[in-house]
């Protein structure tokens, strides 16, 4: 092959993964701004939310009985687990 069609080749090859890869080095830009500013919500709503469960009483707003506490109950009985053995018997072939 001649220079002249290596370059070419060269080219065609080249350019598509070049433009395809400015194109997302460009989208890529703003990222960290972005994921700065969710992570900067995230951490005002989770303030938000401790702040809520530390003042809220739990009786009603009306001055009647709170909500029951929560009864535990036993875990329950699951099925037996038989232990099988960890090797196999090696047979003679």
């Amino acid at each position: 092959m001649s220079t002249t069609t290596d370059a070419i080749a060269v080219a065609l090859l080249m350019t598509p993964g070049a433009v395809l890869g400015a194109a997302a080095l460009i989208s890529q830009r703003g990222a960290r701004a972005d994921s700065a500013a969710v992570l900067q919500v995230l951490a005002e709503s989770a303030a938000e939310r401790a702040a809520r469960a530390a003042t809220t009483d739990t009786a009603p707003p009306d001055g009647g009985e709170g909500a029951p506490a929560p009864v535990v109950d036993a875990p329950a009985r699951l099925a037996t687990v038989h232990q099988f053995p960890s090797t196999r018997a090696r047979r003679a072939a």
